[in-house]
């Protein structure tokens, strides 16, 4: 069983993919902890209002993150996501240092949900495989509680 604080950050991180949601954009959300477990950051996937599809909710977060935290303070913060990291988001997580991930609904998990889209092919490379592939190490703990993670995209995909 996942740490408690874990279960709810990645929580918050579900919350923030809803309000994404809410927002017009796809149901995507991040969050990134200090090292005491303190949120310090929150990004949500704005792809839609930003008309750009590298505003992932990761991507948005570590755009945030190396502006706000000093690169070598980076490893000693978790970054909680409600789905695991596409490739994109894989690797601005990596570039940045983030030392752990902690994400909800697989992306399997987002594939039974959402289905197969032409518009919103999804690329099926697993986050451990690109942080595997990299000279640093990222701690990876998911998926969790893929059901609560799954509840923002049910019937957005349709």
């Amino acid at each position: 069983m996942a740490a408690e604080l874990d279960l709810t950050r990645l929580r918050r991180a579900i919350a923030v993919s809803q309000a994404a949601r809410d927002h017009g954009n796809h149901p995507f959300g991040a969050v990134l902890t200090g090292p005491d477990g303190e949120v310090v950051l929150e990004a949500e996937n704005t792809v839609t209002t930003d008309d750009d599809l590298t505003c992932h909710a990761e991507t948005n977060l570590v755009r945030l993150a190396t502006r706000a935290i000093s690169h070598a303070d980076l490893a000693r913060h978790t970054l909680y996501t409600s789905c695991e990291p596409c490739a994109m988001c894989a690797g601005a997580i990596y570039w940045a240092g983030i030392g752990r991930v902690v994400y909800g609904l697989s992306e399997a998990g987002l594939l039974e949900v959402a289905g197969e889209d032409p518009e919103h092919p999804m690329l099926m490379h697993p986050c451990r495989a690109v942080f595997e592939d990299g000279g640093r190490e990222t701690t990876v703990t998911g998926p969790l509680i893929e059901d609560e993670a799954a509840a923002p995209h049910r019937d957005f995909w349709s």
